[in-house]
């Protein structure tokens, strides 16, 4: 398939939206110039989700669709995309159309220009919470802050990639992904394409708090040697903070004997400030040990139950991180 674009979608319970998500993209991929593919990843759904896909792939063959043996994760869906993605430009975006379709021709004509990413930048988000944006806010504005490249706010998985650089990323071996950081450290050409996100279309939102903040705890552990450092800075304070607390209950000692800060009071803060500060320092080391144990173990980035629309012999598979076998696809 001599294919000129590529649409990488994860999908996870959105039976919703797929229709919908059909009929935008197809809208577009007709107007684009050059063949195109539409890369559907099913990240282990529990709806209809996978039912739809193939009743799309069987009646457009540009529609291709992966299914995992179980949910490993949006980011981890969208690195299989990416693996199988035979296009010169790649888009990726999510399934719940608040990443338009429409924006995609705007990517392609700076893609067009010369650039090699093109990422979506959000101005402002319809319809959500107040919570959602301030903590989005900060997150990207401190992230950006601490990480060791430069890593563009406001903005999500939503881009377009150019064929080289879609290549070295699936060559990185790293299990513990955060996509839009990589595409920043890759470096390349990159601009970005400005626009207000819409409210999800349809269905329920799928990253939750308790995913977004392992999201956020995997991005700065992942781009930023800061939060090793802070160990360290805690440390040197708590043992500033202990020689100044030394030298005054001394003083209290021999000018002020009854104080009742001598007694059993203050070892009892000192105590506790200082086993905070260890715990504090073992979670931070922890959370990098843990990424070098995921690393080490070797296993499959993903395990495929079920391949459509792609030939065995012009798959983009790597055979490193998937388990699927050449008889299993079509």
């Amino acid at each position: 398939m001599d294919c000129r674009y590529s649409i990488v979608v994860p999908i996870y319970n959105e039976e919703a939206n797929i229709p919908e998500l059909y009929r935008r993209l197809v809208d577009v991929i007709d107007r684009l110039d050059g063949k195109a593919e539409l890369i559907l990843v099913d990240d282990g759904s529990r709806d209809r989700s996978l039912a739809l896909m193939r009743q799309l792939h069987q009646q457009d063959a540009r529609i291709c669709y992966l299914s995992f043996a179980r949910n490993f994760g949006h980011q981890v869906a969208v690195t299989a995309g990416l693996n199988f993605a035979r296009g010169r430009a790649v888009i990726v975006m999510d399934a719940d159309l608040q990443d338009p379709p429409e924006l995609v021709p705007a990517l392609v004509q700076q893609w067009q220009q010369g650039y090699q990413v093109v990422y979506a930048q959000r101005t402002q988000r319809i319809r959500e919470s107040w919570l959602k944006r301030v903590t989005a806010y900060w997150f990207y504005r401190i992230l950006r802050r601490l990480a060791d490249v430069d890593i563009p706010i406001d903005t999500g998985d939503f881009c377009l990639m150019d064929r080289r650089v879609v290549d070295l990323l699936n060559t990185m071996p790293e299990r513990n992904r955060y996509i839009r950081g990589l595409r920043a450290w890759v470096g390349f050409r990159q601009t970005a394409v400005l626009f207000d996100r819409a409210p999800r279309y349809a269905g329920s939102v799928k990253y939750t708090f308790r995913k977004s903040l392992a999201l956020a705890i995997n991005s700065l552990v992942g781009f930023s040697r800061v939060p090793l450092r802070l160990s360290t800075y805690l440390g040197l304070a708590a043992a500033a903070i202990s020689l100044l607390m030394g030298l005054l209950v001394l003083y209290w000692r021999f000018f002020t004997p009854g104080s009742p800060l001598t007694g059993y009071t203050i070892i009892t803060v000192v105590v506790f400030f200082l086993g905070a500060v260890q715990l504090i320092s073992i979670g931070i080391l922890g959370e990098y040990i843990g990424r070098i144990y995921e690393e080490i173990k070797g296993r499959p980035l993903y395990t495929l139950s079920e391949v459509g629309g792609f030939q065995a012999h012009s798959t983009r598979i790597q055979t490193a991180r998937s388990a699927i076998s050449e008889d299993e696809a079509e």
